[in-house]
């Protein structure tokens, strides 16, 4: 039982800095205002399912949802950031 936290908390480490480390970069090549706030804002929620799933017995659902938190909201930035321009209204059809 205890390797299997010890994998976790492995897996959760290296998992942080990849993520940090690649929404740096993405956020930096497209562009995007503060990308180092966007990394730590993602790879943050990252480090904290980690830490709630190696020192607590919180449900995994939890856990992947707080880990899983900063990729979607950095993942609404880059859409929105990368969007063409078109506007949209609520009458508006997209195109076809």
């Amino acid at each position: 039982m205890l390797w299997i936290v010890i994998t976790g908390a492995v897996v959760g480490v290296v998992a942080t800095v990849v993520a940090f480390a690649f929404v740096y970069r993405d956020a930096h090549r497209l562009d995007i205002s503060r990308p180092l706030l966007w990394a730590v804002l993602t790879a943050g929620p990252i480090a904290l399912g980690t830490g709630l799933f190696v020192f607590t017995d919180a449900p995994m659902t939890g856990v992947l949802l707080t880990a899983n938190t900063g990729t979607v909201l950095y993942g609404f930035e880059r859409e929105v950031t990368t969007e063409r321009g078109e506007t949209r209204t609520p009458r508006t059809r997209p195109k076809e």
